[in-house]
């Protein structure tokens, strides 16, 4: 496998992959319509010899036609909102992306012979009833609410990729992708980690939505990459779908005394009304993967944070 797609390639995951890729002697083409993307996270890779960046939208039929998505041997469909700040503020293109965007990378992925990664999400598992979440859970998603553009589209998106597997053999594998960090998310970028460490280093209030008894899981990017990267290489993955997350659960309130600790930070933890469909629970069962893929994440939370915390320092 030699030529790579990567859709949403300047964003946080995308940006991760392309550089290791192109590392290990890939050529890859990134597609991103910079929508949430940050050109900055591509401006070393612009400079390498095989990359090629092309700025567009994968929901405009016109891309299937481009001179540069030929001979191709792998699509990792990455490109989506993925922050429920930005999902939220831009409802009707995010549900374009996920179905709309992947069915042309299916059409892509099928006309090259090529394998296609499709990046859904634990958020398809909506507000589980069913503890750890596994690959065979049927989810619990709320349609009429403010994430259901982002869960609902996810959702979507996975039964395009079934279809055209099923029906068409177009080479297909689904990651269903657990909270990501490091320091490559945007400050602004408004999720958990994110929030709490620039709170922390700015002396503001880490703020907690509800009691902070809801728990999440959070896996160090290095490891969601290793996983992603396993699931496309691996000829067995062929229709299947894996969760790919940090099997060890934190309350949303030990992760904000975390930050605070590690950031020697003076910030108070405040407390505000629990958001609209917030999931109390989210933990994935990852013993498929490690299984198949003989893949688990390596770098704990605590080690983690030290080395996101590090970066954003920088940054301020």
């Amino acid at each position: 496998m030699n030529r790579i797609i990567i859709t949403g390639v300047a964003g946080f995951l995308g940006s991760y992959l392309a550089n290791e890729l192109l590392e290990d002697g890939y050529q890859v083409v990134g597609v991103d319509n910079i929508s949430t993307g940050n050109l900055n996270n591509i401006n070393k890779l612009t400079r390498h010899h095989h990359f090629t960046f092309l700025e567009t939208d994968i929901s405009c039929d016109k891309l299937l036609n481009h001179p540069e998505l030929i001979d191709i041997d792998g699509i990792y469909h990455l490109a989506s909102p993925a922050s429920p700040k930005w999902y939220q503020e831009a409802p009707f293109e995010t549900i374009s992306v996920n179905t709309i965007g992947t069915k042309n990378m299916l059409e892509l992925a099928n006309r090259n012979n090529a394998k296609l990664l499709f990046s859904s999400t634990s958020e398809i598992y909506g507000d589980p009833e069913v503890h750890p979440q596994s690959e065979t859970y049927k989810g619990n998603v709320n349609t009429w609410g403010p994430r259901a553009c982002y869960d609902e589209s996810k959702r979507l998106g996975e039964v395009y990729c079934y279809l055209h597997h099923t029906l068409l053999g177009t080479k297909v594998t689904v990651a269903r992708i657990f909270n990501t960090y490091a320091e490559g998310l945007q400050p602004n970028d408004g999720r958990v980690i994110s929030n709490f460490i620039m709170q922390a280093l700015k002396g503001e209030d880490l703020t907690v939505y509800g009691d902070g008894s809801q728990t999440r899981t959070f896996c160090y990017v290095v490891d969601t990459i290793s996983g992603l990267r396993k699931m496309m290489e691996s000829e067995e993955t062929n229709g299947e779908i894996f969760n790919i997350g940090h099997p060890i659960e934190y309350t949303i309130l030990e992760v904000a005394e975390l930050v605070k600790r590690l950031t020697n930070s003076s910030s108070k933890i405040v407390f505000k009304d629990l958001l609209e469909d917030d999931p109390q629970v989210r933990c994935p069962d990852i013993s498929k993967a490690m299984r198949m893929l003989n893949w688990k994440p390596q770098v704990e939370l605590t080690e983690g944070l030290h080395r996101t915390i590090e970066e954003y320092k920088k940054q301020i």
